[in-house]
């Protein structure tokens, strides 16, 4: 996170979102995101703009635009060497270990995007975000041989 310390990190996070300390990973839902900082949870809420297109409207998008772009200088996540992603498969353990273990300074945690979300998006035209998606089980990749006469 450099060049921010965990308590300048979450004073940044103020800015764009509003932070209220949490007991363990905020709930499972649109508008909360959960972040694991220093072995604490804190959860990060924040508000669409109704207006807004549908990928605008999406947790992933707003985390973002409001602080992974503009405060970590992230301009691709699907690229940025800073960023890891766990699957959900793991739970917000995962995120807390990857934390407690030096691996990993911050964690986020993002409620699961609805069905309604995503055929949103997929009406409007438009992709979702990079790592905004989790299906389990995973298919197998592969491939048919079939013997033609």
């Amino acid at each position: 996170m450099d060049p921010f310390t965990p308590a300048t990190f979450l004073e940044e996070a103020k800015k764009v979102f509003q932070v209220t300390p949490s007991p363990s990973a905020p709930p499972d839902e649109t508008g909360k995101i959960g972040l694991f900082l220093e072995g604490k949870w804190h959860q990060l809420a924040w508000k669409a703009d109704p207006k807004s297109d549908p990928v605008a409207k999406l947790d992933a998008s707003a985390l973002q635009d409001r602080l992974l772009g503009p405060v970590l200088q992230v301009k691709d996540p699907r690229t940025d060497a800073r960023l890891d992603f766990v699957g959900g498969i793991h739970g917000t353990k995962g995120l807390e270990d990857r934390v407690n273990s030096g691996q990993a300074a911050a964690a986020f945690s993002l409620p699961a995007v609805s069905l309604s979300q995503i055929l949103a998006v997929a009406d409007a035209h438009q992709i979702m975000p990079p790592k905004s998606t989790w299906f389990e089980p995973k298919l197998r990749s592969g491939f048919y041989i079939h013997k033609f006469n």
